[in-house]
């Protein structure tokens, strides 16, 4: 009987010596990579430069020419110091943008989103037609600022205008006024056409927010023998506090930044009584070519968003976004 003898590996040439050092990495793999961060930065690089041409760098220049008494013409030269920031605080028309901007973030979280949450819960029901009903109500955010505007300046002209008209055809003329010509009526009036304008927007965030609430949790509180009311209070309204959050502040951000609605209903109007912070910025560097002024008016709308931003981010949304919060590593570390 023949045997086949099989050297030991232990015992043959090269026995106990290291194992070969591995070869260098193939030059494909790092051209794959070079490759792939070129591409990145190919796809990247458009979106870079529209965003440092057309709103870091005249964020910049605007801060820039704040310090400056500047028509607008040629580059600042008249330098100021901190006066056109000095000359804001005892603007009585800057004060009162202030004051008007408060008003109109505290009716909008007063009145405006909870007319926008019913709305959606509502329409969160089944019932024939709603489908349409969402449509109507979201319909009017579509229509352009300018659209909007023109239409309520005709509804509320005075005496002519489709507001007086209805009023007089029910026997009640004396509702009726000047409704934007009037400093006592503006706001209000301003207020009701944002609320028809904006409150579909809102409304569909918290129909998207009412969509995801399971409907389990809602059954079993009924089960359980909760009202409606509590159902809402205990079940729907804690699951839809990342919605409201998110709507609260875009509302307070569009409030410190309105202009187009206002500018084409009333320019601020009558005698500044409704006007902006954006409108008076417009006003001053492009009516009264006092660029220096309107770019520090621009700067402290600037910070004003910056600070509320960065504060309700750190207060509000801390814990959305710490929910939010997800990782490349397998390990979850």
């Amino acid at each position: 009987m023949t045997s086949t003898f099989l050297p030991d590996k232990r015992t043959g040439p090269g026995a106990g010596s290291p194992p070969a050092a591995a070869g260098p990495r193939p030059p494909g793999r790092a051209r794959r990579r070079a490759l792939h961060w070129l591409t990145a930065a190919g796809f990247q690089l458009p979106a870079l430069v529209l965003f440092m041409g057309l709103v870091l760098l005249p964020m910049l220049f605007a801060l820039y020419a704040a310090f400056f008494r500047w028509g607008g013409f040629g580059m600042p030269s008249d330098y100021i110091g901190g006066e056109n920031f000095s000359r804001l605080f005892q603007d009585d028309v800057f004060l009162g943008d202030l004051w008007r901007c408060l008003l109109l973030v505290v009716l909008s979280l007063a009145i405006q989103l909870p007319f926008a949450l019913a709305m959606a819960v509502l329409l969160n029901q089944r019932m024939r037609g709603r489908a349409v009903y969402r449509m109507l109500f979201f319909a009017p955010y579509v229509l352009s600022e300018a659209i909007t505007g023109i239409l309520f300046g005709m509804i509320f002209a005075p005496d002519d205008g489709f507001a007086d008209q209805l009023l007089g055809k029910v026997g009640l003329d004396g509702l009726g006024g000047e409704w934007f010509a009037d400093p006592s009526t503006v706001m209000a009036t301003l207020f009701l056409v944002m609320t028809w304008k904006y409150f579909g927007f809102h409304m569909m965030l918290y129909l998207a927010g009412l969509q995801a609430v399971p409907r389990e949790l809602t059954e079993a509180a009924l089960i359980d023998g909760a009202s409606a009311w509590q159902r809402f209070r205990n079940v729907t309204l804690p699951l839809l506090a990342p919605t409201l959050r998110i709507s609260v502040f875009l509302s307070v951000i569009g409030a410190i930044q309105l202009f187009d609605l206002v500018w084409v209903t009333t320019a601020g109007g009558p005698d500044h009584h409704s006007e902006t912070m954006a409108v008076t910025m417009f006003q001053y560097g492009f009516k009264r070519y006092q660029v220096g002024y309107a770019s520090a008016i621009s700067v402290v709308m600037f910070g004003i968003s910056l600070v509320f931003a960065l504060a309700y981010q750190r207060f509000v949304l801390r814990r959305d976004l710490e929910g939010a919060t997800t990782t490349m590593r397998g390990d979850g570390k």
